[in-house]
């Protein structure tokens, strides 16, 4: 990695109200492969944070993304695990540094779990959607967690430097499948495929800019900029120009000018166009995060009371993560803390437990690369070393108790009991299905028949299965065996309705790690039979995020 002081974060004498102002903490969401992990990489070239940009995909001789880091992401091109980069911002005419916190989340469909836990961390979210192929299942699924959590969301339309649709049918199909007003800030200049640069709309959509972009060998660094007039513009691009200039009073004339009001109500999504690969449009995007989206503001607790981030110090840890360092298999829980100022070294409390925390070893990271951190503020997302006592939903705190909503977990269709090869291994493989029950990387499921030598894997999936037996292969050295069940869909049930269940053909009932019953069933025509036979048995859906 290419790396660069330049954009590290530093505390600055502010107080605690500036110091919550200038933060944005937000998540990239999307379907697979529109780009996610190389609009990562180019939010933190031009943060300078990095000096030369990666890719998941990209010609021989560019690197991978620094925010990839496992093996099976940088052979698959998917991001497996979610990220966490910090780094400081200089918005254009302002004489204070914005403190980006971006969360970089996989795409996956069967790592839907990790996106919906980091969703609970961030106040606002990136909505990247491929040029050519529009709106996918994925990016829909997420956009309706966003919604459901009252997370103001900003459009990024990706890949114009490649062929796809025509600017106003991505915008239609934004407004007719979810219902959200697209509101660009920006339109580009010539059609998808031949990105020229982005026109920049006034508030009652006058063309008052024209940006344009120079391609960079491979897009590794940063594309330059100039800025021109409408004239000088029209006179350059000639017909490119004017249909974008046309198609901005259009949008004007319906209405779909930027409102921050409507914005953060989530009824509006400003929508900016760029190449992440080749960073064009991405300097605007930073712009429009530190000029439009939400600070930190108060949250409330399991009451229901708010906490102002004013309050004493509050945290929530909503990842988990082991393996980042292969040399000391530490594990790192990330937090993103919610209300006071932190400090290396307090002690603070574990709600769950009760029980005292300290917190020594806190760190920022950024892929791999990790740095101290001494002080951070409500927004900011902390990793802790080796905190085995924390788990996905967990609450930290000093002063009055406070504890926050857990973090449902989300539906699972896939099982599969996991066995290790060797019984010699057996402490080890142990170990490692706590640790990578802890993480939230499967739901592990237990019953009296199957034993602790052969617990169930329940996952939303299948690729999670892959992540365990590669996970406990190299961090483990357990070599293990997967056998797939015949089950596909869960219900939550209680003690008094578990004999019962336990006696019907295809159905098996399992303690999951958190104390809950589950059962499990082969089909959905089985689990209809038994609600309409056995009407008395409680059979409750799972909570998903979106629910």
């Amino acid at each position: 990695m290419t790396a660069s002081t330049e954009g590290v974060v530093a505390p600055t004498p502010r107080g605690l109200p500036a110091e919550v102002a200038r933060r944005r903490t937000f998540a990239v969401i999307s379907h697979p492969d529109a780009g996610k992990s190389t609009l990562t990489e180019a939010l933190a070239l031009h943060a300078k944070m990095i000096s030369e940009a990666g890719a998941i995909h990209g010609k021989a001789g560019r690197r991978s993304t620094v925010s990839d880091w496992m093996e099976m992401e940088k052979a698959r091109g998917i991001s497996v695990s979610s990220t966490a980069l910090q780094f400081n911002y200089r918005a254009a005419g302002s004489d204070v540094d914005s403190v980006i916190n971006l969360v970089d989340t996989p795409g996956h469909s069967d790592f839907s779990e990790d996106t919906y836990r980091v969703l609970t961390a961030v106040d606002a979210a990136v909505m990247l959607i491929d040029a050519a192929k529009g709106l996918e299942p994925q990016t829909l699924k997420l956009f309706q967690v966003c919604r459901h959590r009252g997370i103001p969301v900003i459009t990024v339309i990706n890949k114009w430097d490649r062929p796809g649709q025509a600017p106003l049918e991505l915008l239609d199909e934004i407004h007719e499948r979810i219902g959200l007003t697209p509101t660009p800030l920006f339109l580009p200049v010539g059609i998808a495929g031949d990105f020229r640069g982005l026109l920049r709309r006034g508030p009652d959509g006058a063309a008052v800019e024209y940006i344009h972009f120079t391609r960079t060998a491979g897009g590794a660094t940063i594309a330059p900029e100039e800025s021109l007039t409408p004239e000088s513009a029209e006179a350059r691009e000639g017909e490119a120009w004017t249909t974008a200039a046309e198609e901005s009073e259009l949008l004007s004339a319906t209405g779909q000018d930027h409102d921050q009001e409507l914005f953060l109500a989530g009824q509006t999504s400003p929508v900016i166009y760029a190449s992440a690969m080749l960073n064009f449009g991405v300097r605007q995007l930073l712009e429009a995060l530190v000029a439009l989206a939400p600070a930190p503001g108060p949250r409330p607790d399991l009451s229901g009371t708010a906490r102002n981030t004013t309050d004493p110090f509050s945290a929530v840890v909503f990842k988990v993560q082991a393996g980042m360092d292969a040399a000391h298999r530490d594990r790192l829980a990330f937090m993103r803390i919610v209300s006071g100022e932190f400090e290396r070294g307090m002690v603070v409390t574990h709600a769950q437990t009760g029980r005292p925390f300290a917190t020594k070893y806190a760190l920022t990271v950024f892929g791999r690369e990790r740095s101290t951190v001494d002080t951070a503020y409500p927004g900011d997302v902390v990793g802790l070393v080796n905190a085995t006592a924390l788990a996905p939903g967990h609450t930290l705190f000093v002063d009055r108790k406070v504890e926050f909503p857990p973090i449902p977990s989300f539906a699972p269709e896939h099982f599969a009991v996991l066995r290790a090869q060797s019984a010699g291994k057996y402490k080890q493989f142990r170990k490692a299905i706590d640790q990578l029950d802890s993480e939230g990387v499967v739901q592990v499921l237990r019953n009296d028949i199957r034993g602790d030598a052969s617990p169930v894997l329940a996952a939303v999936g299948p690729m999670q299965f892959e992540v365990v037996t590669a996970r406990m292969m190299a961090e483990f050295n357990v070599e293990t065996r997967m056998e797939n069940l015949a089950y596909t869909l869960a219900r939550r049930t209680d003690a008094e309705s578990w004999p019962e269940l336990s006696r019907q053909r295809g159905v098996e009932v399992f303690t999951r790690s958190d104390g809950a019953l589950l059962a499990l069933f082969s089909d959905k025509w089985r689990l209809q039979y038994i609600e309409k036979e056995l009407p008395s048995l409680t059979l409750e859906p799972l909570v998903a995020a979106a629910d």
